[in-house]
């Protein structure tokens, strides 16, 4: 078996069962009905996908965004607790309370991106940290999640 595909056996099943597209109340309603480890997986993984293809800044003013406090939750469970930790700075830059609406982050994300043409995006330094972490706490994403999965959640 392929790193990754241990995994991913647990996400593919419960993939289409849970909305990032339809808001908050949709979404937890969704993520909460599924088993707990298949759950974790799932907000592990959108979120280490979509922080190394666009960094925090894609992961934030995607729909993705809305499950950050369930992904740094899970990398905690995976064994990746830097990670989490990670995550959850690179949520506080929203302020105290994230914001689950993405229309929300979105303004947040503009007013910035206006105020700081040359340096428009704030997460720069977290992605770097990022991209380190998921390579190789605990092994990497890859094995840590196998690892997880293998271990039944």
């Amino acid at each position: 078996m392929k790193p990754g595909e241990l995994y991913w056996s647990l996400v593919d099943p419960i993939w289409d069962a849970i909305s990032i597209y339809d808001g908050e109340e949709v979404f937890l309603k969704q993520f909460e009905a599924c088993p707990v480890a298949q759950r974790t997986l799932f907000a592990a993984h959108w979120c280490q996908s979509e922080v190394r293809n666009g960094g925090f800044h894609q992961f934030f003013g995607n729909s993705t965004g809305v499950l950050a406090p369930e992904a740094a939750s899970s990398f905690q469970c995976i064994g990746m607790p830097k990670t989490a930790a990670l995550v959850s700075q690179a949520m506080l830059w929203f302020g105290p309370t994230y914001p689950r609406d993405r229309e929300v982050r979105d303004k947040k994300l503009a007013k910035y991106e206006s105020e700081h043409p040359e340096d428009w995006d704030p997460f720069e330094e977290l992605d770097d940290q990022f991209f380190e972490l998921i390579e190789n706490e605990n092994g990497g994403f890859d094995a840590a999640a196998d690892m997880y999965a293998k271990n039944g959640g």
